[in-house]
């Protein structure tokens, strides 16, 4: 039996609100010659968090979780503190709670008491679901969701997933019955965002039902309240009454509460027939949620979300961070093309023949010697966008983001080519395919999301042949390398004077 206590802080702080112009959510187009401005534009979004009241004595709440134990805890930290903080400039009649286990970092705790959060710290639910085939670690802690039942201070609660994009105020949710959720599969209802009654005997009872494994189809809080709110779908729809007044009993949410961000891209507009449309939510692909860079352009909504944390709790140092890389990358670029002029002028041999050295034909003409170097410089390219990336801080604005990962790809790229003498157009071909990618994903006037698809299709049939040209190439020139290079070193080892990048190696 679980004992632990939920233990409760409260803070009162006060905070003045900024009034900010609204971002389209498709974004403009971007190409090399403009990443530097888009960096510069970067920096200039990166305003902080402006200060908002707390509510006080407020008889309903808007809930959300936080845990540790998977890879994108810091993640879910920002998605919860931006959440909460659009909450607040939608100007809610409700207090913001996040219930944090106990092994949440202090700092985390005390920047949500400082944004006007109440921080409710409980004992991890120990999932008895773990062992199940289907189970997914990262909802090792989604349990925790069942202390909003405890949170008896409040007539009603509003639980949500921090992944929900709220595009106007909510509160006649307050008025729904002791449970409420949508449905955005026709049998299996949401546990992104849900209406509850708070209930000492509720609480113990869903405690008794996970001690006792009741039957859980994923292993997670959606599963187990599906199993105990089974009745669900045979309940009315929920209609918030105009005097004002709470229901009482279950209802069913219109789809406008849980709007699937499926059905934005596929329209690239808003049409659900049923119900305000109030929140989106993002339920599915895990390492595509809005607050990720490189989510946008591959789906349009990350500057709607990234417009939200730039009016609320800001970009603090990533700016000043990407900025450094950003120098860093040009001052690579820069010095590898200072030599590889130096290398030219003092001989004509590649600066790749100068670095390995020279041996005899017989044991440099082996097929294992000469995959590998028609591969290194494949594999380098390769890693030219794959190092950016991983660099890039992983919740920065996506004009940031782009902007710095293909100014960082461009200058290594420039490195790999002039040390292995590639050809230079054969070896700009992969970044100019991802540049021209980029613009054809972020242009701004599709009419819905399927000629928007059929054109990414269509960009990347045609890219198709001159990357295969491009690959062709890099390797007919590393196969004259092969081939030369030893053959010269063995005819006339003597003969040719050492270079500069010899001398200091």
């Amino acid at each position: 039996m679980l004992t632990g206590r939920i233990k409760q802080s409260r803070q009162l702080l006060k905070k003045s609100g900024k009034k900010v112009c609204e971002m389209q959510t498709n974004g403009p187009l971007i190409v090399a010659a403009e990443a530097i401005w888009f960096l510069i534009l970067g920096l200039v979004l990166c305003t902080n968090a402006a200060d908002s009241p707390v509510k006080t004595n407020a008889k309903n709440a808007y809930a959300t979780m936080l845990y540790m134990g998977t890879p994108h805890d810091y993640e879910f930290f920002v998605a919860a503190r931006v959440m909460m903080q659009s909450l607040i400039r939608l100007k809610v009649d409700a207090d913001l709670v996040v219930i944090v286990s106990n092994d949440v970092p202090h700092r985390w705790k005390r920047t949500l008491n400082n944004e006007g959060v109440r921080v409710v710290s409980v004992d991890n639910i120990q999932n008895p679901y773990r062992n199940q085939a289907n189970f997914d670690m990262r909802f090792m802690f989604t349990l925790n969701k069942i202390y909003a039942w405890s949170l008896v201070d409040y007539d009603r609660v509003v639980m949500l997933d921090a992944d929900n994009l709220f595009l106007q105020k909510t509160d006649e949710l307050f008025q729904c019955g002791q449970f409420c959720a949508a449905f955005i599969n026709p049998c299996i209802f949401h546990t992104g965002l849900f209406v509850l009654q708070p209930s000492r005997e509720t609480f113990s009872d869903l405690l008794h039902e996970i001690e006792i494994g009741r039957t859980n189809a994923d292993g997670a809080d959606q599963g187990f309240l599906m199993a105990y709110f089974d009745d669900l779908l045979e309940r009315p729809l929920f209609r918030p009454p105009s005097n004002g007044s709470k229901l009482n009993g279950y209802y069913r949410l219109p789809l406008g509460y849980q709007m699937d961000a499926s059905y934005f891209y596929l329209r690239l507009r808003w049409n659900v027939p049923c119900g305000p449309n109030s929140v989106i939510t993002f339920p599915s692909l895990p390492r595509l949620k809005p607050w990720y860079w490189w989510s946008w352009p591959i789906l349009p909504l990350g500057l709607s979300w990234h417009e939200q944390r730039r009016t609320t709790i800001g970009y603090g140092t990533q700016a000043s961070i990407l900025a450094m890389e950003g120098l860093v990358y040009l001052g690579t670029m820069l010095l590898a093309s200072i030599v590889r002029c130096r290398i030219l002028q003092s001989e004509k041999i590649p600066l790749f023949r100068s670095l390995v050295g020279r041996a005899t034909c017989p044991e440099r003409i082996s097929y294992f010697y000469s995959v590998i170097l028609k591969m290194t410089p494949i594999l380098a390219m390769a890693g030219c966008f794959l190092f950016p990336f991983l660099l890039v801080p992983a919740t920065v604005h996506p004009l940031m983001g782009w902007a710095i990962f293909l100014l960082g790809s461009v200058s290594l790229l420039v490195v790999v080519i002039n040390f292995f003498q590639l050809p230079i157009l054969a070896g700009m071909t992969p970044w100019l395919g991802v540049v021209g990618t980029f613009s054809v994903m972020a242009f701004p006037f599709y009419s819905n999301g399927v000629i928007r698809i059929l054109s990414i299709v269509t960009y990347e049939c045609l890219l198709a042949p001159f990357l295969w040209w491009a690959f062709t190439e890099l390797t007919a020139n590393r196969e004259v390398t092969v081939v030369r290079e030893p053959l010269m070193a063995w005819i006339s080892p003597k003969a040719e004077p050492q270079s500069e990048v010899m001398k200091l190696c």
